[in-house]
């Protein structure tokens, strides 16, 4: 497990826009069992969550005119029990951190893999979360 100095930086990044920490396998529960859209990030300390997911994730919340009901994170390597849990939901898809992924009534309707992510401009990444978000979120 990654120490708290090292992961907090990072998580902030994320909470201090409006996600909510997915800590417990309870937890996880509850938001994904909830009715209408809930986007997930899988936060992590490698460079491409730096360099473009959680900026993709926070420029296509901030930018989209259509936004998920919950914005949820958790972080690889330091929130165990709840990444397993949410992996549980992403399957068939592998272990993916940095992951994203965007359910509508608690199934999975769109998913980022890490190798989605990896080299990709945040832009581009936003772009993609906004087209879904423009499908699955619409009132």
């Amino acid at each position: 497990m990654y120490p708290i100095e090292i992961v907090a930086p990072m998580k902030e990044e994320l909470t201090e826009n409006g996600f909510d920490e997915l800590v417990t396998v309870e937890e996880v529960d509850t938001v994904l069992s909830q009715q209408g859209s809930t986007l997930v990030v899988i936060n992590s300390v490698c460079g491409c969550s730096a360099g473009s997911a959680r900026p993709g994730v926070l420029m296509a919340v901030a930018n989209s005119p259509f936004r998920p009901d919950r914005l949820a994170t958790s972080f690889a390597g330091y929130d165990m029990e709840a990444v397993r849990k949410i992996r549980e939901h992403l399957l068939p898809y592998p272990p993916s951190s940095p992951a994203i992924a965007l359910f509508k009534d608690g199934k999975l309707v769109h998913m980022i893999e890490r190798h989605q992510i990896e080299g990709r401009p945040a832009q581009l990444i936003a772009g993609n979360l906004m087209a879904a978000f423009e499908e699955h979120c619409k009132a």
